[in-house]
């Protein structure tokens, strides 16, 4: 009886690593997002990020109110040399790749998208 009850905690213990990594770890898409900085800044009450907003070029209309709107890509940024290197070319056009997961770490900022390089910047 002992056996199979360690043998249900190991199981249960490893089914929960595995779903806390697919949930927050596990690399779910990545890409590369093209616009104007709109912002970089670092904030946050308890863990400092650094998150951005990349205004992309066309419209879209909002369904709730019928009114054009911009596509926003508002992102997290995972390293202090991109974020200043942001943070002084506001304005400018940037090419940002992104890696996306499926949850939020409070100190790994606050989207899902998390910003690893600049791949181009105009």
């Amino acid at each position: 009886m002992k056996r199979y009850l360690w043998i249900t905690i190991v199981a249960v213990l490893l089914l929960l690593i595995g779903l806390v990594y697919y949930k927050y770890y596990f690399v779910f898409g990545e890409g590369v997002k093209s616009g104007v900085l709109n912002y970089a800044v670092k904030k946050g009450n308890l863990f400092k990020t650094y998150e951005g907003k990349l205004i992309q070029q066309g419209f879209g209309s909002n369904p709730r109110t019928g009114s054009l709107t911009s596509y926003e890509f508002e992102f997290s940024i995972e390293d202090e040399a991109i974020f200043k290197q942001l943070e002084v070319n506001n304005g400018k056009t940037f090419d940002l790749h992104y890696k996306e997961y499926h949850g939020v770490l409070p100190w790994r900022g606050n989207t899902r998208y998390v910003v690893d390089r600049v791949v181009n910047m105009k």
